[in-house]
């Protein structure tokens, strides 16, 4: 499968016109604030993005962040200028043809970017390999992945990788590629729907068990939109299967509990980020209006209280009285097909 991913990525596309289904190509709507820091990013780099989601979550300023299958660039180049000159974004990615469009326009970025020197860095290799680069365990404090854990024929390994390079309160943001049941052989090895991102989907109820088996207790979706295989060709090979583009948040935190448990806790959200003056939406159950009380489970106050979210909040109760399960932070199944838009699922 790695030489698949890679013939398919480092030859066969040219740009993303030469996707032939919706999934590995973004139709979230790009907020004016990173329209900006895209103008920056050279033509090259973007002519040859093949994300599913936006992985720029708020809060990046300084910190140190890693891009897993970060292709030519795009999402690097982005996060540089929100981690600033005195932060640092490393990307890892296993095509060289990719990695040498995104070497190649590093000091563009650096002169487009005002910056003194590159606070960007790129390492070939294996995501689900991440113990063989030099790289300092609990050194990042963010991670993200935009439409490419599917590409990996070990998940498992993947998110043990991320959760042991995270700092202790770090966040794995990262969108994906997910089917409603579990991928048959037929689907999983056709080459094309697997570089399509397509065939090495997880099933979405396996996702959460890897992702909790890894240490990562209460995977957060942020975002979710059904996706549209247009090309008639591949349609009757994908074996009815529907697929989802998922964006999700997932924080090491030790403790969290199996369940949304409820102690009569509330937050308060300032109004203070910078992007988000009105409103912070912090997944897809939680959008807390700026100066409103804002009832929360145990595990969304200590995702609020112990992250860089932190100072953005205020924090109202304790652990001290338990009142049974929380209400609140949505239902067993992640993807509300209901309301989705079977339309968004179209951009290429």
């Amino acid at each position: 499968m790695h030489e698949i991913v890679k013939d398919y990525y480092g030859n066969q596309l040219q740009s993303s016109d030469d996707l032939r289904t919706s999934a590995c190509c973004d139709v979230d709507a790009v907020p004016a604030w990173l329209k900006k820091l895209l103008a920056r990013v050279h033509p090259e780099v973007l002519a040859r993005y093949y994300g599913c989601g936006l992985v720029c979550p708020e809060l990046l300023e300084g910190l140190r962040i890693l891009d897993l299958g970060c292709g030519s660039g795009r999402d690097v180049y982005a996060l540089a200028q929100l981690v600033g000159p005195n932060g640092r974004v490393v990307g890892v990615d296993m095509t060289e043809a990719q990695l040498d469009v995104a070497r190649n326009h590093r000091e563009h970025h650096r002169d487009a970017f005002g910056h003194g020197e590159s606070n960007v860095d790129f390492h070939l290799g294996y995501i689900e390999r991440l113990h063989e680069l030099d790289l300092e365990p609990e050194s990042f404090d963010v991670i993200v992945s935009n439409c490419v854990v599917n590409l990996s024929p070990d998940k498992e390994a993947v998110l043990r990788g991320v959760f042991g390079l995270l700092k202790p309160g770090g966040e794995f943001y990262f969108s994906d590629v997910y089917a409603d049941r579990r991928v048959p052989d037929a689907v999983k090895n056709d080459p094309v729907l697997y570089g399509e991102c397509l065939g090495g989907a997880l099933y979405w109820n396996d996702f959460l068990n890897l992702a909790k088996q890894a240490g990562f207790s209460d995977p957060r979706l942020v975002t979710d939109r059904p996706l549209e295989i247009t090309d008639p060709e591949l349609l009757p090979r994908a074996g009815g299967i529907n697929f989802h583009s998922a964006t999700w948040r997932l924080f090491k935190l030790d403790g969290l509990e199996s369940a949304c448990e409820d102690y009569g806790q509330a937050v308060i959200y300032r109004g203070s980020i910078a992007e988000h003056p009105h409103r912070f939406v912090f997944d897809k159950h939680h959008t807390m209006e700026t100066g409103k009380i804002f009832p929360v489970c145990g595990n969304t106050w200590r995702m609020l209280a112990e992250t860089r979210l932190r100072e953005h909040f205020e924090f109202i109760g304790n652990f001290d009285h338990h009142y049974g399960i929380f209400a609140g932070c949505g239902s067993d199944l992640p993807f509300d097909r209901e309301s989705s838009d079977p339309k968004a699922g179209s951009c290429c």
